[in-house]
């Protein structure tokens, strides 16, 4: 029988295995007798045995290959644990400098060791054999004179901050000692005895770390249980062992952060300018901080028109960011909440008078975003005011009320901080001194007193500073501290509510939370009251002020929302349906680069909520209310909000609310006039980066990662051999048989 693709007879060729086209048995070859196939053989010649060889090692590599990348993440969750509640200090940059921290562009690596008292620092610093480490360092000790050692050695690769819970006891203050210096009024032009705080250091606790450059990456850890999976991987790993260095495998951690922009803003704001120019994919390497004021009016005004000449406005002020050593971390809770919220509960309380159209001057309440940052927001304003790209002109302002810090208040008392050089000028001193006058007569009988600063003490760091750059204006900062800063942890992740005495009882839900009346808030709702009724009679009100009342519950809802939990039930009835993502579980007040930010647009919706009034309007009508002839579109904004949730359904009862509540630009002038090296207005601006992330795993010794190393080579380099050798004697070592006779297999 002749040899062919069939086998021998008899045999049947197994399922799916053919002769490869074309391949016949040789004429007159037949199969030797006796001679068969051995079961479990190939019966196929073979070249063909071959191919089918190849065949199914190129589908086994296929289905490797295909595994590995659905395993491929699994494999890498054995090897790495991501810390994933972490914040990184990034890189901020000004018209000279750059600050904060970054990686290298692969990250960086090194042997954990945690750092409890500074005794630890030898062991990094000295006499630990496994540089560079990443130190783990307790929350106590991080301050300027640790970082310092840290910043001068190369045997550190990074630092992970663990929270220090209780805050620490003798105050932690990265900002500087005299904040926003060489933007505010004095300079050496305008009271020089008082430019650079010469008289009074503001902020004596700052020690300015914020405002270091360090290259290395630095990451506040959050999560609790995340830095006691470090401590324990560093407990079984990494523990010295009577004095000498631990045995491998180590625990290491891995930080990146490399951040894109370097120098200061000239140079990267040139950099990304010329990528827009001349790039179809433009790479920016750095953005400036910006974001949104927000402004509202007791007595509505064409917000696109111009205020008569004539027409004098009070400006209340304050700011609502806030910032500290790491990114988003800005709880403000003194240094920002405590003032905005007291502003919003004025603002409400004086709305509720009968008689406010009837004022002979108009009130306007102000929230500057951007300040921490060299007067970001109160700059633009004054710029667009001088440009008229504002209803109002500086002539228009009558005088001007700025709310501080204001709810460390020693025994009640709260300060009245004026110019002392302003007030040289004989008609601003008349105008001061009535607005002394009306805020001490305004705080009889209330739980607050007023006292003034002395007279040669010059203005705290205030937007107010601004202002008077500008043009001399009558004015008043209130202030908690009447020189000194009250607050320790100015500019700092532990300015939280417990510093300003926020307290609740045990076992309360978070709505009973919401609900509940702080002290904290019914100390600055007497505030509010005491401010909205000099405000009253500062524009003219002859009625009785003791109508005049902010509410503590409004006060207590805003300040469980703005320090405590911002998706909350009020919160989501206040805002547009299409805002429901800004509500986060933890709010932070740091102004950033992408706009409006979730504080801007809630301190938006809580003015609107308690300023406005719910209209008779459609949805349709109310989301375009030019199409209604009696909106007056030019004096008032409209927003539909969701409303509350309906007691006998899971929906909610939307409304239409009509505000007087504007926003308009944060952004500094300087980059609206391209002037990145400006002195005269803020410079900020913030690096692009490609990924912030953490993650601990075990690392083996330099030795055995060679010999790896070393052993996959050579194990590469001898396949590659192999198969070379094995390619170019393949018509030898894979030919099929010329001698006679019949083969099977």
């Amino acid at each position: 029988m002749a040899a062919g693709a069939g086998g021998a007879e008899g045999l049947e060729a197994a399922p799916g295995l053919e002769a490869a086209p074309g391949l016949e048995a040789a004429p007159g070859l037949e199969a030797a007798p006796g001679l068969e196939a051995a079961p479990g053989r190939c019966r196929t010649p073979l070249p063909a045995c071959w191919g089918l060889l190849r065949r199914l090692l190129r589908g086994l590599l296929l289905a490797a290959l295909a595994v590995g990348s659905c395993r491929g993440n699994s494999v890498e969750r054995k090897i790495y644990i991501p810390l994933n509640k972490t914040a990184p200090c990034v890189r901020l940059l000004n018209a000279t400098h750059q600050i904060g921290c970054q990686s290298s562009i692969s990250g960086d690596t090194g042997v954990i060791h945690v750092v409890e008292k500074e005794e630890d620092l030898s062991w990094v610093l000295a006499d630990g054999p496994h540089p560079p480490y990443m130190i783990l360092l307790n929350g106590d000790l991080f301050n300027r004179k640790v970082m310092v050692q840290l910043k001068g050695t190369s045997r550190v690769s990074g630092l992970a901050v663990a929270v220090a819970k209780p805050s620490p006891p003798q105050g932690f203050s990265p900002g500087l000692k005299c904040p926003n210096d060489g933007f505010g009024v004095y300079s050496k032009d305008y009271g020089p005895q008082f430019a650079h705080c010469n008289q009074t250091v503001w902020n004596p606790l700052g020690s300015g770390l914020s405002y270091e450059d360090f290259d290395f990456p630095i990451f506040l850890l959050e999560d609790a249980n995340e830095t006691q999976v470090i401590k324990q991987c560093y407990q079984d790993h990494n523990v010295p062992r009577d004095g000498s260095g631990p045995e491998y495998p180590l625990c290491a951690m891995q930080l990146f952060s490399h951040m894109h922009a370097v120098t200061n803003t000239v140079t990267c704001m040139r950099r990304s300018s010329l990528q827009s120019t001349f790039s179809i994919n433009p790479e920016v390497v750095c953005d400036p901080l910006l974001d949104y004021n927000v402004w509202s009016t007791l007595q509505p005004i064409n917000s696109s028109g111009k205020v008569e000449p004539e027409k004098e406005v009070i400006i209340v002020a304050t700011r609502i960011d806030s910032h500290s050593f790491f990114w988003n971390i800005a709880p403000g809770a003194e240094s920002a909440v405590s003032s905005f919220v007291t502003n919003l509960a004025a603002a409400e309380a004086l709305h509720k008078a009968s008689d406010i159209h009837l004022l002979q001057r108009n009130i306007m309440f102000t929230f500057f975003q951007g300040e921490t940052f060299d007067y970001i927001g109160s700059s633009r304003m004054v710029y667009d005011m001088e440009k008229d790209k504002f209803p109002l002109r500086l002539d228009n302002i009558h005088s001007f009320v700025e709310l501080n810090q204001v709810a460390l208040r020693n025994d009640s008392v709260l300060w009245m901080h004026t110019d002392p050089v302003s007030r040289m000028n004989e008609s601003v001193e008349v105008q001061v001194r009535n607005l002394l006058h009306i805020l001490r007569t305004s705080s009889m009988g209330a739980k607050v007193t007023l006292q003034e600063a002395e007279f040669s003490q010059p203005l705290p760091p205030s937007s107010f500073q601004r202002f008077l750059r500008a043009r001399h204006i009558p004015g008043v900062v209130l202030a908690d501290h009447s020189t000194a800063f009250h607050n320790r942890y100015y500019q700092s992740m532990y300015d939280t509510p417990e510093n300003i005495g926020m307290q609740y009882p045990e076992g309360l839900s978070p709505e009973e939370t919401l609900e509940y009346v702080t002290d904290t808030a019914k100390s600055l709702a007497e505030v509010a009251t005491v401010v909205a009724r000099a405000l009253y009679q500062l524009a003219g009100g002859a009625n009785s002020t003791s109508v005049i009342q902010a509410d503590p519950k409004t006060v207590s809802r805003m300040l469980y929302g703005f320090l405590i939990k911002m998706n909350n039930s009020w919160f989501q009835s206040i805002i547009k349906p299409d805002l429901k993502g800004i509500l986060g579980d933890v709010p932070q007040h740091y102004v950033a680069v992408s706009s409006p930010v979730n504080t801007t647009y809630l301190v938006q919706y809580v003015l609107a909520n308690l300023t406005g009034t719910v209209v008779n309007l459609t949805k349709e009508e109310c989301l375009n209310p030019e199409k209604t002839p009696t909106s007056e579109q030019e004096l008032y904004e409209y927003a539909w909000v969701q409303g509350s949730l309906d007691p006998n359904s899971t929906s909610r009862v939307p409304y239409c609310v009509r505000s007087t509540v504007h926003l308009s630009k944060a952004l500094s002038p300087a980059f609206e006039l391209r002037q990145w090296g400006s002195t005269e207005y803020s410079t900020w601006t913030e690096s692009r980066w490609k990924e912030i992330r953490a993650r601990i795993f075990l690392v083996a010794s330099k030795e055995l990662e060679i010999i790896t190393l070393v052993v996959g080579i050579a194990i590469l380099i001898f396949s590659l051999l192999a198969t070379y050798f094995i390619n170019a004697k393949a018509d030898i070592l894979f030919s099929i048989p010329r001698d006679p006779g019949t083969v099977a297999y």
